[in-house]
């Protein structure tokens, strides 16, 4: 069983008191310096007192990694050639992808355009890195002998919908990120029973997610009513995560040959669907709509998602 900890501290402060090289994957959600409040304080930095928070948590970031570790920093448009600079040029770590969160609504604007993007820096401490791309996969939108039947890479442009305020998984907190884009990260870097840290815990989303792909995982917040609501959170049975790339429903055109067919069937949901519930009924929609294939509604979803038994 994972080891879930939520810390109730100032992540300048406590991430001093962890051990060097014990963390294998940090996923950091940092206030923006956009002013929001955050109950028991706010993101109101002048431009280099900014610069100073993030130089300090980002060395101790990389002090706390594994060799092998992974840093994943999400960040607004403001400072993250900053925090771009700071990764690479002063504390040398390795640079692999600028990721690009893609969401539908969010802010309006009537002079310029209105944001609609988030932006993600992937970095790891050396070249020597953890990368499950068969964890990630997504599925192919045409079926090719060629291609990995397993699926293809996400690329660095990611759709997930933001956890709107009528999702029940919503939290009283004004940056909460869906789990989807966490569990992204968390298979691709990193293996069960491996320590993910979160330096700003916020809603809890990361520790939500390793909960639920058997990860050990610290997080920590500064406000304690987040540090409640998280473990309010923690606590509830899980269902399903609450968001999904839109990609990961979908079922690939031409697969023409019923034997390729129905084992490519047979592990969709296995591949893509294992946490996601709620999407498994789209999965057969799309199936019997580009197919005709049906599946018999007596058999349980969750009896589906643990042993793949379909009925043809």
């Amino acid at each position: 069983m994972s080891k879930i900890e939520i810390i109730n501290a100032d992540a300048l402060i406590n991430l001093k008191e962890l051990p060097n090289e014990s963390i294998d994957l940090i996923i950091a959600d940092p206030p923006y310096n956009l002013k929001k409040n955050y109950g028991n304080n706010s993101d109101d930095f002048t431009h280099d007192e900014y610069l100073v928070f993030s130089r300090q948590w980002l060395t101790e970031s990389k002090r706390v990694l594994k060799k092998t570790g992974t840093i994943y920093v999400f960040m607004g448009v403001r400072y993250i050639s900053y925090i771009y600079h700071i990764m690479e040029k002063e504390l040398n770590l390795n640079f692999n992808s600028w990721i690009t969160w893609h969401y539908t609504q969010g802010l309006g604007k009537t002079k310029g355009f209105s944001p609609r993007h988030d932006d993600i820096l992937f970095f790891s401490k050396t070249n020597e890195y953890k990368f499950n791309l068969d964890s990630i996969r997504i599925p192919q939108k045409y079926y090719r002998s060629i291609n990995n039947m397993r699926g293809a890479n996400p690329g660095d442009v990611w759709q997930f919908s933001h956890v709107h305020y009528c999702n029940e998984n919503r939290q009283d907190h004004p940056t909460q990120k869906p789990e989807g884009l966490m569990e992204r990260m968390v298979l691709a870097s990193s293996d069960i029973n491996d320590n993910i840290l979160d330096p700003f815990s916020g809603s809890g989303t990361t520790l939500r997610v390793c909960q639920q792909l058997n990860r050990n995982c610290i997080g920590i917040e500064i406000n304690p009513d987040y540090v409640k609501s998280t473990e309010n959170r923690l606590a509830k049975k899980f269902t399903s995560f609450d968001s999904i790339d839109p990609r990961m429903e979908r079922v690939p055109y031409d697969l023409r040959d019923e034997k390729i067919r129905e084992e490519y069937l047979k592990n969709h949901i296995q591949w893509f669907l294992q946490h996601h519930n709620s999407s498994i009924e789209t999965f057969y929609k799309s199936v019997e709509e580009i197919y005709g294939v049906k599946y018999s509604r007596k058999v349980k979803k969750i009896d589906l998602l643990e042993s793949n038994l379909f009925n043809f």
